[in-house]
């Protein structure tokens, strides 16, 4: 292994500092390991300029850059990564920043928080920002007509105001210990107010790093380098960005190895150990929180029946898909969405495999003759339909009868993700419990994409947001997370790496796990090696 290799395994959090100590020093590179700096190891000097292409998995003729809607990686990353920016931040080190916001805090019952922005932040139309449009953009997904999946976020909002051009105070209903993590959702951007109240959502206008050039959904997006950004050369280095949508995951690996793109997000696990071994071709892989589910819609039949999805949680063998889809680059999941990465992870028995049980709750359902129609598509993640395929294969084995339905990958998100009763999907996840079960398991939410509801999974989310006291919330998660395993609606049998892949001349620092491709603030993060 090279030092160069070992950086890299440090900078993805592959390994730990003692252990990239102890490797330099077994590679002789021990003097070059004691300049390295926390928390991630120095490389070179970020270069400038410099025109970086990414190929993308996802985005339909669908996207708009209104960030209510975003739903696709390529969204997240131009609309909410490129053009603007948030209030806070994730960092990668998986730590809460300022981002917009340079400080912020809260009342001793966590009900009021007053958040203080930075001065003379410029959007690309030459606005200067202020608080009235962080108040405006805010509000823009608390409309009473919104379908923003941060609208459920914001609900607690009773009161928003401004305290002079440069603090915001928000006043909840009730307290809430992670209400600045809230404001890290990729949907919170920031836009420029129209000075009464309202926001131009599908301008592309923002504070972020770089400006729109060109957008055409489904195809592509061009940027470039906005000379007044407030992060200035600390988080900015190429002149320009652009992304390509290649869905199909032979294209996108055909233009990675061509030198037509310079990164492929989404791998096909299948032949990324070709990509490891050409030359001038390097191999991402970064653990977080992101899962691959199969949501059914439990005010249709037969899934309004627990019995219908037990049988089918049962009846899917999670060891062959991580062994056969993921290719061993990630772990099994136990049918909720908090990753081992999360601060709450509850230690709960591991569902497995298991026919008969299957058998038993499929009798118990009346799913005898009946046939269930699974739609699938690679959109919704890179093997998604050979995963569907082996499903089918698992089931059989306990006499339950699953037709895959191949979907169109254009479209997919809009026509069929929550539309059809069953069929696959992925999260991202969420940096906080509190966020993920509140985006997709409460009550009534517009990414709630089972229809699913539990009445004491909804106290108990209400409670646990409110408490500053660490133990008692962890038992909170650790029984809304057993109340999902066994009575929602979705089966969670993967939670997957990302796994990514880019040419030797693009280089970077640690990279964030929060979200996908650098927490999707590749365009500010990396650079032209």
């Amino acid at each position: 292994m090279t030092f160069k290799e070992l950086q890299r395994l440090y900078a993805t959090k592959r390994i730990n500092r003692r252990d990239f100590l102890a490797g330099a020093a077994a590679i002789g590179a021990l003097g070059a390991a004691s300049t390295v700096g926390l928390p991630f190891p120095a490389m070179a000097a970020p270069s400038k300029g410099g025109h970086m292409r990414i190929g993308m998995g996802t985005g339909s003729t669908s996207d708009t850059l209104d960030p209510a809607t975003f739903d696709t990686t390529f969204n997240q990353v131009l609309g909410y990564g490129t053009l603007r920016n948030s209030l806070t931040e994730v960092t990668p080190d998986g730590q809460l920043g300022p981002e917009l916001a340079e400080s912020w805090e809260a009342s001793p019952d966590a009900k009021v928080w007053t958040f203080k922005l930075r001065e003379g932040v410029e959007f690309h139309s030459g606005k200067t920002m202020t608080a009235a449009d962080v108040i405006a953009s805010i509000n823009h997904h608390r409309g009473e007509n919104s379908q923003s999946a941060a609208k459920p976020l914001l609900a607690a909002i009773e009161d928003i105001k401004a305290d002079g051009d440069y603090t915001v105070v928000v006043t909840l209903s009730a307290g809430n210990a992670d209400f600045p993590f809230y404001m890290t959702d990729y949907h919170l951007a920031i836009l420029p107010s129209d000075g009464e109240g309202n926001v131009d959502a599908t301008s592309g206008d923002g504070t972020g790093p770089y400006k729109l050039e060109a957008f055409e959904p489904g195809v592509s997006a061009m940027t470039s380098r906005f000379e007044n950004y407030f992060k200035g050369d600390d988080r900015q280095h190429l002149d320009s960005f652009e992304m390509l949508v290649l869905t199909d995951t032979a294209a996108r690996t055909n233009a990675m190895t061509t030198g037509e793109i310079d990164y492929m997000e989404r791998a096909d696990l299948k032949t990324v150990h070709l990509l490891k071994n050409r030359p001038g071709v390097e191999v991402l892989e970064v653990t977080g929180t992101q899962h691959y589910t199969m949501p059914m819609l439990t005010d249709v039949d037969p899934f309004s029946s627990n019995d219908t999805r037990l049988a089918l949680k049962y009846a899917i063998d999670r060891e062959d898909l991580l062994a056969k889809v993921l290719r061993g680059y990630g772990a099994v999941g136990n049918d909720h969405p908090i990753a081992t990465a999360n601060r709450y992870h509850a230690d709960i028995e591991q569902r497995a495999y298991d026919p008969d049980k299957a058998k038993f709750h499929a009798k118990k359902a009346g799913l005898e003759n009946v046939e269930i129609n699974l739609s699938a598509a690679d959109a919704a993640f890179a093997g998604a339909v050979d995963a569907a395929v082996l499903f089918k294969e698992h089931a059989a084995a306990a006499g339950i009868n699953v037709n895959v339905v191949r979907e169109p990958n254009d479209g997919y998100w809009s026509d069929v993700w929550m539309k059809k009763p069953f069929c696959m999907c992925y999260w991202g996840g969420r940096p906080t419990e509190d966020q993920m079960f509140t985006t997709a398991y409460a009550e009534g939410v517009p990414w709630n994409d089972t229809n699913w509801s539990n009445e004491r999974f909804n106290n108990l989310l209400t409670e646990a947001r409110a408490l500053l006291d660490e133990a008692r919330r962890a038992e909170i998660y650790a029984e809304m997370q057993q109340i999902v395993r066994d009575d929602g609606g979705t089966i969670v049998p993967l939670f997957a790496s990302y796994v990514d892949a880019h040419t030797d001349g693009l280089a970077h620092d640690t990279v964030g796990a929060n979200y996908a491709l650098d927490g999707f603030k590749i365009a500010e993060r990396w650079w032209k090696a």
